[in-house]
């Protein structure tokens, strides 16, 4: 039987992502490792390479700091012991162990765990451990790229793979697949309940009269709702909600469960919703996405916190019902069966209209009710899980802020050779300094991204290995969804959705907006919105 394939055969084919920007290249390089692994390291190699420990939806955690690797990194080097080189299964059994150990010395058992690992991999490929365990790859293997290695590497139409992707949600699992049963499998794959699919996407948009031209003069339109995207699948009386992440959150949302329950599974036996819960506060407002985000990532005390922040579902769309997948059905046919599968109270706010006047009032509704904007939806279009198109659009108004630009790190893939993701910095007056609200590398041409790399390396005070820190000299405009507290800034704030409008050149670091009008239009937020008790805590 054929030995596994060692983890310095993994770190060779991220040398050869990294000497090279040209895409082709970077497909067949993968390919060509894809296609010489054993079956069961197709998942482990996959998940790898797109710089994760484990596949989106395993959520499993390695819980090792970046302190205590260095530590046992330093350890490991100073030994002349050899031993058998790890492979890429003995990693991935190795991470295994690590996400398991728990309780009175699980710290030390992780630190063993890590330090025999590193003892088995050589100098020069540790570096590709470590960037897997902290998922900061950074070799140009975007998900885009992997699809195209896995078409090529098992001689299946782009097409199916994609499909096939976003049906099973996960890169490694449709790479096992192609690879191991072939194009003819592929074509076969369906939803399966309590596996989620990648949610369809939607284009920004600020014209709604060109919207309305596109989707050949008539569309629908929904509240978008200032909430989280779920999607709940059902078989009978079991009950899972999945994030737009993929992540199962059931446990987190006890109230929705209860819900769908009570309301949908007596109805039918199994489907798959999509629709979004909102966290209701005084007077019917929503709270903020920030404080929503606290049932999401809650494992104690849940029915207390399901209390102080309760829930509102508002669902939009149906892709699976009783043994038949919807996907392939025109939205506006998905949305009757949805009509008659729930009750209007659970559905979303939705109007259907030619005329541009509808919109704009749907619009000043929706924002006044505390929410971000519209959606527009083709009546004729399909359903495609993953992809981002001109079927559905999302319109919102936007807030601005000048900013000035205090760092930025150097890209990876397409953006590699420029600096391109922004530290993004408000004038502190009680400082005299700037404070970071975000990051962001959104928003730029290639060309803009070419122009301001040379201005900032021409600013540039110090450089760590991905980040270039310069004088705050740069003013940028930058749009954004909302404001956020945030611990993990100076300033307490963070932007949500920030993306660079234009460089202001027009405006010197002075002009930038200060953290004084940041607050302030945090506070404003709050006009149809609910604030948490605690937040005055």
């Amino acid at each position: 039987m054929k030995s596994h394939t060692p983890f310095a055969e993994f770190a060779r084919i991220c040398k050869t992502l990294e000497s090279t920007t040209k895409r082709n290249e970077k497909v067949a390089a993968i390919a060509s490792f894809l296609k010489s692994l054993q079956a069961e390291e197709l998942v482990p190699a996959v998940t790898f390479l797109s710089g994760r420990p484990f596949p989106q939806s395993d959520q499993r955690v390695l819980d090792v700091g970046g302190q205590t690797l260095w530590k046992i990194d330093r350890r490991t080097n100073q030994s002349t012991l050899i031993v058998k080189p790890a492979t890429i299964m003995d990693v991935y059994e190795t991470f295994n162990q690590i996400a398991k150990a728990a309780g009175s010395g699980s710290r030390r058992r992780k630190e063993i765990l890590v330090e025999t690992l590193l003892g088995r991999i050589t100098n020069s490929d540790v570096e590709y451990l470590m960037r897997i365990i902290f998922g900061e790859m950074r070799t140009g293997a975007v998900e885009g790229v992997i699809l195209e290695a896995i078409a090529l590497a098992s001689n299946t139409p782009i097409e199916g793979i994609r499909r096939a992707y976003m049906l099973l949600g996960e890169l490694g699992q449709t790479a096992n697949l192609s690879l191991t049963q072939g194009p003819n499998a592929i074509q076969t794959v369906k939803v399966q309940l309590f596996v989620p699919i990648k949610p369809m996407l939607a284009e920004m948009a600020q014209d709604l009269g060109e919207v309305i031209k596109e989707h050949g003069g008539i569309t629908a339109l929904e509240y978008k709702y200032d909430g989280a995207r779920i999607q709940i699948h059902g078989k009978e009386k079991s009950v899972r909600v999945f994030s737009r992440r993929l992540t199962d959150v059931t446990e987190s949302l006890p109230d929705i469960v209860q819900l769908v329950k009570d309301r949908i599974s007596t109805s039918s036996k199994e489907f798959l919703l999509e629709g979004e819960v909102v966290a209701i506060g005084q007077d019917d407002k929503p709270f903020p996405f920030q404080d929503l985000m606290r049932r999401f990532r809650r494992v104690r005390e849940i029915q207390s916190m399901a209390k102080r922040i309760p829930l509102r579902l508002h669902l939009f769309d149906i892709v699976y019902l009783n043994g038949k997948m919807l996907i392939d059905e025109p939205y506006e046919e998905r949305w009757k069966t949805l009509q008659a599968l729930v009750g209007p109270e659970l559905l979303a706010t939705r109007v259907v209209t030619g005329k541009v006047e509808d919109g704009k009032e749907l619009m000043e509704r929706a924002i006044k009710s505390g929410h971000e904007g519209i959606m527009a939806k083709d009546l004729k279009s399909n359903y495609t899980p993953g992809v981002r198109g001109k079927k559905w659009f999302k319109i919102k108004p936007v807030e601005t802020i000048d900013i000035v630009i205090t760092a930025a790190e150097w890209g990876s893939g397409r953006r590699k050779g420029w600096l391109s993701n922004y530290h993004l910095g408000v004038r502190d007056d009680r400082t005299g300094g700037y404070s970071m609200i975000g990051k962001t590398f959104k928003g730029l041409t290639d060309e803009e991204f070419a122009t301001i790399t040379k201005k900032l390396l021409q600013i540039e005070t110090r450089e760590t290995k991905y980040t270039v820190y310069v004088k705050p000299l740069i003013v940028a405009e930058v749009a954004f969804n909302e404001i956020q507290r945030s611990p993990h800034y100076q300033s307490g704030f963070a932007l949500r959705f920030a993306r660079i409008n234009r460089l202001r050149e027009d405006k010197g670091p002075e002009d930038a907006d200060t953290l004084e009008r940041l607050t302030l239009l945090y506070e404003k937020q709050f006009e149809f919105k609910a604030k948490a008790a605690w937040m005055h805590e």
